[in-house]
């Protein structure tokens, strides 16, 4: 069960006088005292910023705003807090306002890619549904600062319709996640009516929900909660631990209630320098991710969003990493580590290389304690079980309720039915030459 340790009954009384425990563990009650100036984190944390820092960090408020729950405020070591991981992650940096030459807005351009207000539909069969600009927490690494904080709103009924409907005309789409903000921000009879029109949906096979609750406002997952998520299944959860600190009782608690109730979850991590840019930080977060029944999903690099140039790391540090994971634990605590492609080119892995060389029929290999090895490949391969060609199979394929698509991409190239052989940028100066004679 989760505790109420005295550094949180200290902070509950500078709240209110005679503090209790249920109010302690009311989400809304936590919601209603989130920290949002300067003053009041210092005054409840029991620590006092140099002057002239606290100046530059109430510069930074006005351009990016600061929300945190008591519950994730008491999680801060006030011995060491300027080194602290969840202080790093909470409280406003005036290094926030130092723009790179590479800062971007919006840098995964989900707004170009948005067919209607809430969608962004970048893959072919799923799409991100941004059904809150409210979060919790503002996460001063937050790639969607132009949206969060700024924007501090849920968007209204006929909003979500219109989001609605695009999904029910699109057939191809069979994987819904929804975003924001923080998705479970929004009452649970709100969140029913979205996750029953979804699921009435017949090409939505999958939904997801991507959420930062169990982090930092743990408490938010109740038996109420979970119980009305259950009755849409398959209902997926990601959530986002950036650190081992952060994984509390109370959040155990919570990841126990969502797991039990048959809810997969998966985690999303986001490398930061000074906050978890270190392997062995990583290592004992993803094994306790595991120990809790989450699967660690992705690591991602630090996205180009404006103000976050002091949270990025070298991609160098990431391969470092993944170097120090794969074949050091168990392969299903490893990560996808992922780079959010700048203009919205979406996720792209960027793992250690382990394949050294490859002849005709032999691939040379190395494993992650440095061995090389070969592994001999077929002296002869044919295809026997289909000719390739898609367009015209009459194969049984056993895939009942298969939905047939396009190929894009490199996946076309690779086809046989296709006869693409290049995919060439339009801008390519080579091909405006051919076109201008």
């Amino acid at each position: 069960m989760s505790i109420y340790s005295p550094k949180q009954q200290q902070i509950a009384g500078k709240i209110e006088s005679k503090p209790a425990l249920s109010n302690w563990k009311d989400w809304k009650w936590q919601l209603r005292h989130s920290v949002r100036d300067i003053g009041t984190f210092e005054r409840l944390l029991g620590i006092r910023l140099p002057a002239e820092l606290k100046e530059q960090c109430t510069q930074t408020l006005e351009k990016f705003p600061l929300a945190v729950t008591p519950y994730y405020l008491s999680l801060i070591n006030r011995q060491n807090y300027a080194q602290d991981p969840v202080f790093r992650q909470s409280f406003p940096s005036p290094q926030e306002l130092q723009m790179g030459q590479c800062d971007m807005a919006d840098p995964l351009a989900e707004d170009e890619d948005s067919p209607v207000a809430g969608i962004t539909h970048r893959y072919p069969d799923r799409v991100l549904f941004h059904i809150s600009n409210i979060c919790a927490m503002y996460c001063r690494h937050c790639t969607r600062k132009r949206k969060v904080g700024d924007t501090d709103s849920i968007p209204q009924r006929e909003e979500i319709e219109k989001g609605l409907a695009y999904i029910r005309s699109t057939p191809v789409i069979r994987d819904v996640l929804l975003s924001g903000g923080d998705p479970l921000m929004l009452s649970d009879e709100h969140l029913d009516w979205i996750l029953t029109e979804l699921r009435a949906i017949p090409h939505v096979q999958v939904i997801r929900i991507g959420s930062r609750m169990p982090v930092v406002l743990p408490y938010r997952i109740t038996n109420k909660l979970v119980s009305m998520l259950k009755k849409h299944h398959p209902v997926w959860l990601n959530t986002h631990f950036n650190h081992p600190s952060e994984i509390t009782s109370s959040a155990k608690e919570a990841l126990a209630k969502l797991a039990d109730a048959g809810i997969p979850l998966g985690n999303q991590t986001v490398l930061l320098a000074g906050v978890n840019d270190c392997p062995l930080i990583i290592k004992t977060l993803v094994q306790r991710l595991v120990e809790n029944r989450v699967r660690p999903y992705y690591l991602y690099q630090c996205d180009l969003s404006e103000g976050l140039t002091h949270f990025r790391t070298p991609v160098g540090k990431g391969m470092e990493i993944m170097e120090s994971l794969i074949g050091h634990t168990s392969g299903f605590a490893v990560p996808t580590y992922v780079i959010d492609a700048p203009g919205g080119g979406g996720k792209i892995p960027v793992m250690p290389n382990y394949l050294i060389t490859l002849a005709t029929n032999k691939v040379v290999l190395r494993n992650y304690e440095g061995v090389i090895t070969t592994y001999q490949e077929p002296e002869s391969y044919e295809q026997t079980f289909c000719d390739r060609n898609c367009a015209d199979c009459h194969l049984d394929l056993h895939i009942e309720g298969g939905a047939e698509y396009e190929a894009i991409g490199i996946e076309r190239l690779l086809s046989d039915y296709d006869a693409t052989i290049s995919l060439t940028p339009e801008d390519n100066e080579r091909m405006k030459r051919r076109n201008d004679d």
